[in-house]
């Protein structure tokens, strides 16, 4: 037999909890379901080492786009942690680097300073300036129907601004504006986490990745999830229960029909089918293309939902240390270096072979990557014990190691390869070997835990490990799109009547930030 719901959500990460606490709260009959027997997505915490009390942030770690409005909306009890410092960057084969600390301008300058970048640290804050006045004037529209582009730029108010970091590549933007090379890779890894692009992109993909990156929060600040990024979900959870949704996780989605039937199995084989008035899909648009082939559905390809899937072009290192690494600078302290975002082997030239080595086949050599340690923060995500001896967590989140360089049949061996190619960039720039300072688990193991795109496609359905479900978006709509329904209106559109885009694939999708799942639980609230 048929069920019936007012809303099915498909898939039970941050978005999908987010759509389902404003839809029940709104007294909708709203079930979610989850193919894994936990919720959350990729905003999850995990005890990733065998019997070793830490809880990780095992695939999302950073949050910067949650609106404060969701977060009072649904009565969120979340504390978000801010980092001190800003970025650390040691300059590669060499003994100093870039410290940018966000309480102490002078010790800044000073920094720039001794890397022969004084000028340069006269552009930067001229440059963050302008990312500041985007975010106050383009956050805000984020839980907003879209603005056009004329209207975003109107609402922006500085053409030029909007010209050099809109209209021409953002890499030529901070080529002109910077002269350092190390200065000018700082700036642009914001352009490139989760996005596989060269230095000047005439298609502006790492433009819109940019802009995402520094629009967060009306400030482009990135904090620390207290308690792990599962406190957010567990939150939403809590949220969406309190609120009268049903989750279902072990819930596998096999189809959905033209008629918004999903076909589903639960944990114990037994297959169900569930009417709605609107599903919501909390999955990529490959994904739901998949998913309407299996009902039998026609138009998927119409729509664009068959379009190949965007590509991933990362790899996630999560490390547990007995105590945070000496550096080469032995007059800085590690607390401070790795206290906000460390970057290594990220010059501006450094990411460009690293991306011509990856589109010619190969690993680079090194890696670039950048590096966060959560427990400085937030010592929580520990147990006592651990707290106790000193032991510090590092996840490393590596650009240009595209889902390319990676098939099925090599996936284990190039986990393997890219986890020592991490491993050796970091030594590269250190005063002692990484692998000297990891703690073993309960099976004698070092606690190292490396995440390929292959690895997140298989356990999270992110096609090619793209963490972005496809290509980011503009935050607005161009001049004469049609916004004639609600999901256009929201950018929740699917092209397929009562069914809506949730999740990161949505307009205005990516990151952790419910702002997907808010808009198209609004769009269904203003079609009723």
């Amino acid at each position: 037999m048929t069920e019936r719901r007012d809303v099915v959500i498909i898939g039970g990460g941050h978005n999908g909890l987010t759509a389902a606490a404003y839809l029940a709260q709104a007294g909708l009959d709203v079930q979610v379901l989850e193919r894994l027997d936990v919720l959350g997505g990729a905003a999850i915490s995990a005890e990733a080492f065998a019997g070793v009390d830490a809880r990780l942030s095992r695939y999302s770690y950073l949050v910067s786009l949650l609106p404060q409005r969701i977060i009072d909306d649904l009565g969120l009890q979340i504390a978000l942690a801010p980092r001190r410092y800003s970025s650390y960057t040691p300059v590669p084969g060499g003994d100093g680097g870039l410290l940018v600390d966000n309480q102490d301008p002078f010790a800044t300058a000073d920094s720039f300073a001794a890397l022969g970048a004084s000028e340069d640290a006269l552009a930067w804050a001229t440059f963050y300036e302008g990312t500041a006045h985007l975010a106050r004037a383009l956050f805000p529209t984020v839980t907003d129907p879209l603005l056009t582009r004329d209207e975003a730029r109107a609402a922006v108010g500085d053409d030029a601004l909007w010209r050099s970091l809109i209209e021409q590549p953002v890499g030529r933007t901070i080529a002109d504006t910077f002269q350092n090379d190390l200065v000018r890779g700082v700036v642009y890894t914001d352009a490139l986490i989760g996005t596989f692009a060269p230095n000047d992109d005439e298609s502006l993909l790492a433009n819109r990745c940019f802009l995402y990156h520094v629009i967060g929060g009306g400030t482009g600040d990135w904090n620390v999830p207290v308690g792990g990024m599962g406190a957010v979900s567990g939150e939403l959870e809590r949220a969406a229960r309190l609120a009268g949704a049903t989750l279902t996780t072990s819930a596998e989605v096999t189809s959905l029909a033209p008629d918004r039937v999903v076909h589903w199995v639960d944990g114990a084989g037994v297959e169900h089918a569930t009417a709605a008035e609107h599903v919501l899909v909390n999955c990529s648009p490959h994904e739901l293309a998949r998913l309407l082939a299996a009902g039998g559905g026609v138009g998927a390809s119409d729509h664009g939902l068959a379009a190949p899937p965007a590509e991933g072009a990362q790899v996630k290192v999560n490390l547990l240390l007995s105590r945070l690494p000496r550096l080469r600078d032995a007059a800085l302290d590690p607390a401070a270096a790795f206290g906000g975002t460390f970057h290594i082997n990220e010059t501006f030239t450094q990411l460009q072979a690293a991306h011509d080595a990856a589109v010619a086949g190969r690993v680079p050599d090194p890696v670039p990557a950048e590096i966060y340690c959560h427990s400085l923060t937030d010592p929580s995500i520990l147990g006592p014990e651990l707290r106790a001896s000193g032991a510090q967590t590092l996840t490393v989140f590596a650009l240009h190691t595209p889902d390319r360089l990676i098939t099925e049949t090599t996936n284990d061996a190039m986990r393997a390869t890219l986890q020592r190619a991490v491993l050796d960039s970091l030594d590269s720039v250190l005063a002692e070997p990484i692998e000297s300072l990891l703690l073993t688990d309960a099976n004698g193991n070092p606690c190292v835990e490396t995440k390929t795109t292959r690895d997140l496609e298989h356990a999270l359905r992110l096609p090619g490990g793209s963490i972005f479900h496809g290509d980011l978006g503009w935050p607005w709509v161009e001049n004469g799109a049609p916004l004639d329904t609600p999901a256009q209106r929201w950018g929740v559109d699917t092209g397929l009547p009562g069914v809506l885009l949730c999740g990161s694939g949505a307009r205005r999708g990516g990151a952790v930030s419910g702002i997907a799942g808010h808009n198209a639980a609004m769009a269904v609230l203003e079609s009723r």
